[in-house]
């Protein structure tokens, strides 16, 4: 993955640089929870096996993209300053894209079905599966 864009509209924005930091932030958990994240339980006890940030990998700034940001402003009504949230914004779009990556990556292998995480091992799976049939 080369570049990752996010178009956002925060209406006014007042710290451009704390709200560059929030996309980068939610646009690297987003990718995180579309490679990485899975809650694994054990099969007998049900107990949970990937409870802390120690049982799967995060994304770091050396695996993610560039991003490339740009922004809409379209006042909000309901406040004086006119702006709107941004925490996390860059968490809604992330894993679909990802998992849209994902997915053009592996169709001509014919795997056409692939659930979060995409790990390696899952993706070689895929693939082994498909190439099987």
């Amino acid at each position: 993955m080369l570049n990752f864009t996010a178009a956002d509209d925060f209406g006014r924005i007042i710290n451009p640089m704390i709200v560059e930091g929030q996309v980068h932030g939610g646009l690297v958990q987003g990718i995180g929870q579309a490679l990485h994240e899975d809650a694994i339980y054990d099969t007998e006890s049900g107990q949970l096996r990937t409870g802390s940030l120690m049982d799967y990998c995060l994304p770091r700034a050396d695996n993610v993209p560039a991003f490339n940001l740009s922004t809409h402003e379209t006042l909000c009504a309901h406040n004086p300053l006119g702006a709107k949230g941004c925490g996390e914004a860059g968490t809604i779009g992330a894993p679909a894209a990802i998992m849209n990556a994902v997915a053009n990556a592996l169709a001509p292998f014919g795997v056409t079905d692939l659930s979060m995480p995409a790990t390696p091992g899952r993706v070689w799976q895929a693939i082994a599966e498909h190439s099987r049939a």
